[in-house]
């Protein structure tokens, strides 16, 4: 990596060559950096913070490795696809684990349940719950089947830029119902209520409310059935370590730690890139994987058009943000997984505190993530990586003093962690440090502090979200969680092959 541009690639040379600049260095801006550079596109990528990642940060404090996530890895093939392109296979930089079982899910009452794609002792885990409904998970894996088909494998990389494309898609997704939740079309199908939780609480680590996001969600399952849920040795930064070694191999530029603070226009065309430094480049394209208000209301700042989407996206809707507890304790505990739920005593009243009422509550659900169990490395030895993820509502409806607030919930998550799992947490812990929505808001430009950009509703999902290319400025393109399909790193990998395939039409 570079902190200033180097040659690029052999390409590069000749008058002909296009250029391009992505503008952040998340999964989505990696993959469709990767993807231009393959095809000859001499591609720079300039990222803010002081190494690459975006939302895939990480700290290494006290011979610890902190992640910040994303820490669930599924579909592994739409990141193989990122390096084969180029005939390169993956595993030259990144060693992917296997998971096992995918989740645990616990509840206040002790009752475990363990999720995976291992059907024998699925359906045991299932008719513990309620032997009634293993036929019904049957059923239900049917109907994610085909709203994956529909959703994922049709939908899931094609760029929604007019309404005739919508109007397209539209009777295969009323066909499976697109217009009710994923709690609901779960209901219809389970009748036990941990079994409804435990299928429609996937939608949470996109950022989707299972209340309200559309049942097309639901192909999630199908998505982890055949693809199983994976970890990167030395976790999600090493993944995105080897997708920047890829691109570098390839000829690309990478500058890191120089924010953009203007993406310049003539006209209805982006011409030239500059960074907070000085930096100034001329580029024939320029895409964004920045936070998508920061992109239209700060980079696009100096453009009628940065102003007029700015104020149209501040009309919609945002998936609310995180709070995280980072900790790092003596000893190994090979008794919890990698990844846990510790539901809390609500379920619905929870997610309408968060979602709706913006309110802190009491109570609250812990996802909890533990990757020593997979990957001892992440720790010195010994001892033991964790964090525990609660959702809470975004800045603009819980208006609150992280500051203050932070310690308060940060001991309250951890008393509930040792309450049942670690009863002596407090007395083990070697290191911790927390991340609120006020660090997503400054680190990040997430709007609103929201962790996962526009919520995940139909109304705002496809065509309603934001467009791979811009309908104005016929050279800037996004990519990303809040363009088609939304976040979550496969829905990231696969904006990123939409924006893609535009901008290669567009460009060569």
């Amino acid at each position: 990596m570079s902190s200033a541009p180097i040659a690029q690639n052999a390409a590069a040379d000749t008058a002909n060559t296009r250029t391009a600049c992505v503008v952040g260095s998340g999964f989505g801006g990696m993959a469709l950096a990767m993807r231009l550079q393959s095809a000859g596109i001499a591609t720079t990528v300039v990222e803010a913070r002081d190494k690459p990642g975006g939302r895939a940060y990480h700290w290494q404090k006290d011979g610890f490795t902190f992640d910040a996530g994303p820490t669930v890895i599924t579909d592994p093939d739409c990141l193989r696809e990122l390096w084969s392109i180029s005939g390169h296979e993956m595993e030259e930089d990144v060693e992917l684990m296997k998971v096992m079982p995918f989740y645990r899910l616990n509840w206040p009452d002790g009752t475990n349940f363990d999720y995976s794609n291992d059907e024998e002792n699925l359906f045991k885990e299932i008719a513990k719950l309620d032997p009634a409904d293993v036929a019904g998970y049957e059923a239900f894996l049917e109907y994610s089947a085909k709203v994956y088909e529909e959703g994922y494998v049709k939908l899931g990389s094609v760029p929604f830029l007019d309404f005739k494309s919508m109007v397209k898609a539209a009777p295969a997704l009323a066909k499976h119902g697109a217009w009710r939740s994923v709690y609901s079309v779960v209901s219809k199908y389970v009748r036990n209520e941990k079994l409804r939780e435990a299928l429609s609480f996937h939608t949470l680590l996109v950022g989707g409310n299972p209340m309200k996001t559309s049942s097309i969600y639901a192909l999630i399952h199908k998505l982890e059935k055949d693809g199983g849920v994976w970890w990167a040795r030395g976790g999600t930064n090493r993944l995105i370590a080897g997708m920047v070694r890829q691109f570098e191999r390839l000829g690309g530029t990478m500058r890191v730690g120089d924010p953009v603070v203007q993406v310049h226009c003539t006209g209805d065309r982006a011409t030239s890139v500059e960074t907070r430094s000085g930096w100034h480049e001329n580029f024939d394209a320029v895409a964004s994987n920045a936070d998508i208000m920061h992109s239209y209301k700060d980079l696009l700042s100096g453009t009628q058009r940065g102003k007029k989407n700015a104020k149209s996206l501040s009309r919609k809707t945002y998936s609310p943000s995180l709070f995280v507890v980072h900790f790092g304790i003596e000893g190994n505990w090979p008794g919890i997984p990698h990844h846990m739920i510790l539901f809390g005593p609500r379920y619905k009243g929870l997610l309408d505190d968060i979602y709706d009422k913006g309110v802190l509550p009491e109570d609250f659900s812990i996802y909890l993530h533990h990757p020593t169990v997979t990957d001892p490395g992440m720790a010195p030895e010994g001892k033991s990586t964790f964090y525990a993820l609660v959702p809470v509502a975004h800045m603009g409806k819980l208006a609150v003093d992280w500051d203050q607030v932070g310690p308060m919930l940060e001991k309250r998550i951890l008393d509930e962690i040792g309450r049942r799992l670690i009863p002596d947490i407090h007395d083990r812990i070697v290191t911790k440090f927390s991340y609120s929505p006020a660090d997503f808001s400054q680190d990040l430009n997430a709007h609103l502090g929201s962790a996962f950009s526009l919520e995940p509703v139909l109304t705002q999902s496809a065509f309603f979200r934001g467009h791979n290319r811009d309908d104005k400025i016929g050279n800037f393109y996004l990519v990303g969680a809040g363009t088609h399909p939304g976040a979550g790193i496969p829905g990231v990998v696969g904006s990123a092959k939409a924006t893609a395939g535009l901008m290669l039409e567009d460009m060569l």
